[in-house]
């Protein structure tokens, strides 16, 4: 198989829900407005790894099991060289990235690029997809926006929801979250869902300021998904962060199954 030797996947099965946070009553109820089905005999392929604060192996333990549980065949990747698989990559049907800053080869940019852009889903949170590969700008095109501050560190602050008729915020409130609120820089044509506004407590002249917490786009054919929440997997057991997560890849898996939607609104003009 080529680059076995420069691969080190994780071939042992997770078992269902072991390790993983409770899935709250939310969840388990308002999922099935976008049915989890979308995943069933999805290819998913998961990488994990870059900064340890973010916690990227125990979001393996977090997600891959309910992935699994809803249908997904899922290959769970340590290393960035699973970019440099051309079988498959030609086979996925979404990435899951959580990778907070490292580098990234240019062979591995290149290929992940155009998987999604010829198609393939793309779904990420918090750093490790919003502050992935600090120096390659194309990838933070694909992504939509780069985390730039969180002032004040582990803060009290609040969500609120944006765009109360996507499915994937519909039905749900605003919240409150303990954790690292993203300060980012943000592509004006990103379809907002949520958003969070920044007091002047921490840096006085950012006050009042309003910034996108949940976005989705398109990087040519590729459904991009993401949300600034989830800095510890503790950030998921917050029902709304982690109903939120789900239904955002939910959407990106059907990148290549499903119409484009038509939704671009740039914020600096019409």
């Amino acid at each position: 198989m080529k680059l076995q030797a420069r691969r080190n996947f994780i071939k042992t099965s997770l078992v269902a829900g072991a390790g993983a946070l409770l899935i709250p009553n939310i969840v388990k109820a308002s999922v099935g407005r976008m049915s989890p089905s979308a995943l069933k005999g999805k290819k998913v392929l998961y990488v994990y790894g870059g900064w340890e604060g973010h916690e990227p192996k125990q979001s393996v333990d977090t997600f891959v099991p309910w992935l699994r549980s809803v249908g997904a065949e899922v290959t769970v990747s340590d290393t960035l060289d699973s970019y440099l698989d051309e079988g498959l990559m030609s086979a996925v049907d979404l990435i899951i990235q959580i990778w907070t800053m490292g580098t990234i080869s240019g062979e591995q940019e290149k290929a992940l690029l155009a998987a999604v852009k010829r198609g393939v889903g793309l779904a990420g949170w918090h750093g490790g997809t919003g502050d992935a590969f600090r120096n390659n700008t194309e990838f933070q095109f694909m992504v939509g926006g780069q985390w730039v501050a969180h002032p004040g560190g582990v803060i009290d602050y609040s969500v609120q929801i944006t765009d109360k008729k996507d499915p994937i915020t519909k039905g749900l409130n605003d919240f409150a979250m303990h954790s690292e609120q993203y300060y980012m820089h943000v592509d004006p044509n990103v379809k907002v869902l949520a958003t969070t506004k920044f007091s002047s407590e921490h840096a006085a002249w950012i006050g009042d300021s309003v910034i996108p917490v949940v976005w989705k786009k398109y990087y040519g054919d590729g459904r991009v998904f993401y949300s600034s929440l989830g800095h510890v997997m503790k950030d998921f057991e917050v029902p709304e962060a982690l109903e939120i997560m789900q239904r955002g890849i939910l959407w990106a898996a059907e990148s290549k199954y499903q119409p484009k939607e038509k939704w671009v609104s740039p914020v600096y003009g019409k």
